[in-house]
């Protein structure tokens, strides 16, 4: 086992890697890699095999709470779970560039928990989380809110998270019941970076998603706009030796209110990496001081 930074996750108190796994690689069907049983049980225990011990996940992600449940359940001391709720329960799965439906009523919600421990062969999830952040108003309407109070205080759940973007986000921070808080943020996608300090300043544990994949242009053809961000802020003269994707998951945790960054991958050989690039910890704060402004001078 290799040894992975931890941090307190907020108000939570568990102590979770500074690397997790984001489980959406494991879906399968139209909208992903479709993993041999081997190929899936090699890379499950072997991200618990490199000492990560945060596994998030969701309904929405296909196959991979089944193959969470069939291959790391017996080892299920070794890491938190994260799952998130409000996802359709039954419903077919989106095709690709459509996004799923969710519902948050209290019948949609249990169902849903209930498919989830069931899959993944397991009493209690660590953190549940509404899926895409639905506002104050949808939340209070459908009684969804005291549905996950009723489970936390039944054991099915220990924590009430949120994954959530702006608007909607500085009012669920108001709100002040979410424990924790699954949000987008990377170099090259900062526009969340001062909410998710109000969080973690009112107690929230905070979870990064994007933090790489959204973060690190691999092949200026391919990134688009990420690609002419980075050529901007002439990112590369920074590098000394990293790769892009190292840098930029190195800058995520450099953030001092960042708990987790959820990478996801199918490629063992890429979490590899991943691993390798957390264990150098965050970036020197004179390198990460010069990144931020060339970043917010070429407009992030």
């Amino acid at each position: 086992m290799t040894d992975l930074p931890r941090r307190k996750l907020g108000r939570t108190g568990l102590l979770v890697t500074a690397l997790g796994y984001g489980a959406m690689e494991l879906r399968g069907g139209r909208r992903g890699p479709d993993l041999g049983p081997q190929h899936a049980e090699a890379l499950l225990n072997g991200l618990l095999d490199a000492g990560i011990n945060y596994v998030d996940t969701s309904i929405d992600y296909g196959r991979s709470e089944e193959l969470i449940g069939k291959h790391i359940a017996h080892r299920r001391s070794e890491y938190y779970l994260a799952t998130k709720c409000g996802c359709l329960v039954g419903g077919p799965q989106p095709a690709q560039g459509q996004r799923p439906t969710h519902v948050f009523t209290r019948d949609n919600i249990l169902a849903g928990v209930s498919q989830s421990l069931s899959r993944m062969k397991t009493d209690y999830i660590d953190v549940l989380q509404f899926h895409a952040g639905p506002s104050r108003e949808e939340l209070e309407d459908n009684d969804a809110l005291q549905t996950l109070l009723d489970l936390k205080r039944d054991g099915k759940i220990r924590f009430i998270g949120m994954s959530s973007t702006l608007p909607n986000l500085a009012d669920h921070i108001r709100m002040g019941v979410f424990d924790v808080f699954q949000l987008p943020y990377s170099a090259l996608q900062r526009e969340h970076e001062d909410v998710f300090t109000q969080a973690a300043q009112a107690g929230a544990g905070t979870v990064i998603r994007g933090g790489a994949a959204r973060g690190a242009p691999s092949d200026g053809k391919q990134a688009g706009g990420a690609w002419e961000l980075w050529q901007k802020a002439q990112m590369d003269e920074l590098l000394d030796g990293m790769t892009r994707m190292e840098f930029t998951l190195r800058f995520t945790i450099t953030h001092p209110d960042v708990h987790t960054t959820i990478v996801g991958t199918s490629n063992p050989d890429h979490l590899s990496d991943n691993v390798r690039a957390v264990q150098k910890g965050p970036l020197s704060p004179d390198l990460y001081a010069e990144a931020k402004r060339r970043l917010a001078a070429a407009g992030t």
